[in-house]
């Protein structure tokens, strides 16, 4: 729920592309014009650290609330635009504010059904560890005003958080809370003290002697509380966590409905993902046996024969692996050879747009192994992190050889592609150039991860690193991946998968380490519908390029797609379609 006001944060510039005549014919387009400049300048208060990660910095020194009374100001909000927005006929609107008009509608349903109906603020610890790491990592990790102005803006920020911290305690409610939810925040609560310790500390003598006074004083109490919270996370919320990780069928399709924007149900992605699970196995069967071409291996192996075949073909790119602290340096070096790829075949328009690879903050670990966290669309040009997880401390020798046995060289190459060139990296920098900025700040998911995934399989089909077979395998592998991820999703959820059959679908069926399958097996508990996003986008994505390839014919060619695929921000692929192919704006499927 959070993220997602954090999103409707968003709405600065609402329709800036949309510059309508005083005319009368555009008197909607008018209309939502006026809307949207309110909604600008009330949104971005609901969401103070949201408007800061979005480039808006009128509320850098205050904190978000997540007590009853805020959530009704949350509420009331979401109703009075939706009421705003039915007197507004969207049928007389321009092309472009069709798109708008939906975006910004489904955004408050869908937030108004969190608040109400999910109610994740009653049950989820992890939204709080990661708000309270996020308001001073989003002022420090960016350069987008003086260090001392930006620790200026900390200071006051932790004068808050004791005030927080006992919002946080009266909201939650241990009875709700999944076991698996209590012991994930607790292993990211003290990230708060390392983001101080790394980013905080290292600036203070840039502040006059009285503000580095106050700052100190803040420092020692923000520790303070989150030793405090620590504790009670530890000794009163986990040894009470009596919550279910498992939506139901009801919550979850309610979900998935909202997360995904289409019009796919749950059955119909189940079904498109086990006949991709059974036509990749193929696909990948015949590549490992043109690796080993003394075996004489049947053309129509009986399953056993398919899964050694593979397996053993595997093991010849999991023998090339980077040291347990050499996974950010492959990465590194994965960024040169993707970038310098996209760029002599010419595949998409490379922004120039900085980008750091970085070792994942405390706070944000536990959850997924690397993302992508780029600069809000009002910072257009500050900094990227391609933020890698490292091994965990307390992992034995056998673990880390599984991570690094997943995590080989070709498959850091892979994780590249996705995170950062051609995938999220430079789709986010291309979105936030979009004039309209209403497409990249209420973004969707589906269009963003499924771009991402669409990229690792186009550069493996343009011949990246030499048509390598193994690395196809990798690549053909990491989209198995995508394939369990939306099984996993409503099989935990809806079916009641166990642990046993979780992991044998991930360790067996598409071939992943046991430590991969172990974190998403966590994943899949803590980030309902999420794990669709990745197949669903990517199914959209191919099916949009098809649609491109017909419509276009010989005038076909990879640059103008992508750069014309991505230049719309980043809303739900069926409008980018309409859009890219001048056909008509297609309706909610809510």
């Amino acid at each position: 729920m959070m993220r997602n006001l954090r999103s409707l944060v968003a709405v600065l510039a609402l329709t800036a592309a949309a510059q309508a005549a005083d005319t009368p014919e555009k008197s909607m387009d008018q209309a939502f014009q006026r809307l949207a400049e309110s909604y600008l300048d009330e949104s971005p208060s609901l969401s103070p650290s949201g408007a800061t990660t979005l480039g808006d910095h009128r509320f850098d020194h205050k904190l978000d609330e997540v007590s009853a009374a805020a959530r009704q100001i949350q509420r009331d909000f979401c109703q009075r635009y939706l009421g705003e927005l039915k007197r507004i006929d969207r049928n007389q609107l321009s092309r472009e504010n069709q798109v708008d008009y939906q975006l910004v509608e489904h955004s408050l349903k869908s937030d108004l059904w969190s608040i109400d109906t999910l109610q994740e603020w009653a049950w989820n610890p992890i939204a709080y560890t990661q708000l309270a790491g996020g308001a001073i990592y989003g002022l420090m990790a960016r350069e987008f005003a003086p260090v001392d102005q930006r620790l200026i803006s900390v200071t006051a920020r932790m004068e808050q958080y004791p005030r927080l911290y006992s919002q946080i305690r009266e909201t939650l409610n241990p009875a709700r809370v999944p076991a698996v939810h209590a012991e994930t925040a607790i292993k990211q609560n003290r990230g708060v003290l390392s983001i101080i310790d790394n980013l905080v500390k290292p600036h203070l003598e840039s502040l006059s002697e009285s503000e580095r006074a106050r700052l100190l004083k803040a420092i020692a109490v923000t520790t303070g509380e989150v030793e405090k919270h620590q504790k009670w996370l530890e000794t009163e919320l986990l040894p009470k966590a009596g919550g279910d990780a498992r939506l139901g069928p009801r919550l979850f399709d309610e979900k998935l409905a909202y997360t995904l924007g289409t019009s796919l149900t749950r059955a119909d992605i189940r079904a498109r993902a086990e006949f991709e699970l059974q036509r990749v196995r193929t696909e990948m069967y015949s590549i490992a046996r043109g690796l080993q071409p003394d075996a004489n291996l049947p053309d129509s192996p009986t399953p056993d024969q398919q899964q050694q075949v593979i397996a053993a073909a595997l093991e010849k790119a999991y023998a090339q692996a980077p040291a347990r602290d050499g996974v950010v340096p492959a990465a590194q070096a994965s960024l040169k050879l993707t970038t310098d790829f996209v760029r002599s075949r010419d595949l998409v328009t490379i922004p120039p747009d900085p980008l750091d690879i970085i070792v994942m903050p405390e706070f944000q670990r536990g959850v997924s192994v690397a993302y992508c966290d780029s600069p809000g669309p009002l910072e257009v040009g500050q900094k990227t992190f391609y933020a890698v997880a490292p091994l965990p401390a307390d992992w034995t020798e056998a673990q880390c050889a599984s991570f690094l046995r997943e995590y080989n060289l070709r498959s850091i190459h892979n994780l590249t592609v996705h995170e950062a060139m051609p995938g999220h990296f430079l789709q986010l920098a291309h979105a936030n150039r979009s004039p309209n900025r209403l497409r990249s700040l209420l973004s969707s998911g589906v269009f963003v991860e499924g771009w991402a995934v669409y990229t690792e399989q186009m550069m493996s089909e343009e011949g990246f690193l030499d048509r390598d077979p193994l690395m196809r395998l990798i690549t053909l592998k990491w989209y198995l991946r995508v394939v369990a991820n939306s099984i996993l999703d409503q099989s935990f959820h809806v079916d009641g998968m166990r642990r046993e059959e979780a992991m044998h679908l991930m360790t067996h069926d598409t071939f992943q380490e046991e430590r991969e399958a172990a974190g998403k097996w966590i994943r899949a508990q803590v980030t309902a519908t999420q794990l669709s996003t990745y197949f669903v986008g990517y199914q959209e994505h191919r099916d949009l390029r098809t649609a491109a390839q017909t419509a276009w014919g010989d005038s076909f060619r990879l640059k103008r797609y992508h750069d014309g695929a991505i230049s719309f921000g980043s809303p739900p692929v069926k409008f980018v379609k309409a859009l890219l192919l001048n056909q008509p704006i297609p309706g909610n499927d809510r």
